[in-house]
């Protein structure tokens, strides 16, 4: 065997090794998505969405007060997460060398690597024991404290690959660093920062323990932020671990709808990177 034909050996053999890690690694989502779909699926329904919880013990309701309550925390947590963890990865983008960069990173990095149960005591010890009484407005701080070093960083990174040249012809023309940083740089790099926003909130969105220390759940439909709040995470864990069948079947498709909510917000990040790279092409 000639050095030409063993090179392609290897080349194939090890292409062949990566196929299979990527199958093993596709495996457990696949399964787990299948399990899903053959336990909740058949508990889908208009009902399933619109209704409140029937009694317990009887069958029918909807979980419509944890699909509401989820949209409430989450889009709150949005809404103080997303500002704040876009703002600072601009500042550690362009001020890379300042010392209060060199802090922020390192805090970001701690928070990124702290278990999301941590966060939810902190935030129980901080909020939810001063107020005294659990609220939606403490679970969407909680899930916020996760939110921002994602988005930080991810924020920072994207603009790190904006050249040098673009800034400098901005402040050329005469235009101030802070303009050139949001109505150039930023613009340049939105759909990797929407990207990146979106993935935050997918991994925000099935977060369970932050939300048993703070927004602690509910039985009914509210929407007053400062009073205690269902959400689907929390209505998963309520039902899969209560006493009752009908409660186990409903905890089979929340699960398959926070699935898909992921699956959505996730796919929009893909489709946010495919334009931006469309964008550069």
């Amino acid at each position: 065997m000639n050095r030409r034909a063993l090179r392609r050996l290897v080349s194939n053999a090890m292409v062949g090794l990566m196929v299979v890690a990527v199958v093993v690694a596709l495996l457990p989502l696949f399964f787990i998505l299948l399990d899903l779909v053959v336990r909740g699926a058949g508990s889908l329904s208009a009902d399933f969405f619109t209704k409140m919880p029937a009694p317990a013990g009887e069958s029918g309701g909807g979980v419509a007060h944890a699909i509401v309550g989820t949209l409430i925390i989450v889009g709150t947590a949005s809404l103080i997460g997303l500002p704040i963890g876009i703002a600072a990865g601009i500042y550690c983008a362009e001020y890379p060398g300042s010392r209060l960069t060199w802090v922020t990173r390192f805090v970001a990095d701690v928070m990124n690597g702290t278990p999301s149960i941590v966060v939810g005591v902190f935030a129980w010890a901080w909020i939810v024991a001063t107020q005294k009484h659990f609220s939606a407005l403490a679970g969407s701080a909680a899930l916020a404290m996760l939110m921002i070093p994602m988005v930080l960083r991810t924020t920072e990174e994207m603009i790190k690959l904006v050249p040098n040249s673009l800034r400098e012809a901005a402040l050329a023309l005469g235009y101030p660093r802070w303009r050139t940083s949001l109505a150039v740089v930023v613009r340049t790099t939105l759909p990797g920062i929407v990207t990146g926003s979106l993935l935050a909130v997918a991994r925000i969105a099935g977060e369970t323990a932050p939300l048993l220390f703070t927004a602690l759940g509910s039985q009914y439909m509210s929407l007053d932020i400062n009073q205690p709040m269902a959400a689907l995470p929390l209505t998963v864990f309520t039902y899969a671990t209560g006493p009752y069948e009908e409660w186990h079947r409903y905890a089979w498709a929340a699960a398959l709808v926070l699935i898909l909510v992921v699956f959505v917000l996730s796919l929009g990040a893909r489709l946010a990177i495919g334009r931006r790279f469309t964008l550069n092409g």
